[in-house]
């Protein structure tokens, strides 16, 4: 299987349970790895693959209309796009709040999930 990644997108987001988050957005930082399918290279065909660039686009508009408490039901939302929408056979996130504690630089989860 080959893969795309997407490492270090900052996004503004809406998620946090205390009022301070819910205020207003927070920059979060997120890398996702999927899969693609394998004839996108042996075909040089950009119609064959996953194109990252929707991917990023969908992922910033949907962060943006939302609300979530929690970063893994975040994670799982944006696994689920991946999975269900983009047709990824598997796919990998992480998601960080940067600097949100005294002497914590990133506090986030890693979500795995396949078809």
């Amino acid at each position: 299987m080959d893969f795309i990644f997407i490492d270090d997108l900052r996004v503004e987001a809406n998620v946090g349970i205390f009022e301070r988050e819910k205020a207003a957005p927070q920059t979060l930082e997120i890398s996702l790895t999927f899969g693609v399918p394998d004839d996108a290279a042996q075909n040089d065909d950009i119609d064959r693959t996953i194109r990252y660039d929707a991917v990023i686009d969908r992922i910033r508009v949907e962060l943006a209309a939302r609300h979530f408490n929690l970063l893994e039901t975040l994670g799982e939302y944006v696994i689920g796009l991946l999975l269900n929408e983009f047709g990824a056979p598997w796919g990998k996130i992480s998601i960080a709040k940067m600097g949100i504690m005294k002497g914590v630089r990133r506090v986030g989860v890693q979500i795995e999930r396949s078809r």
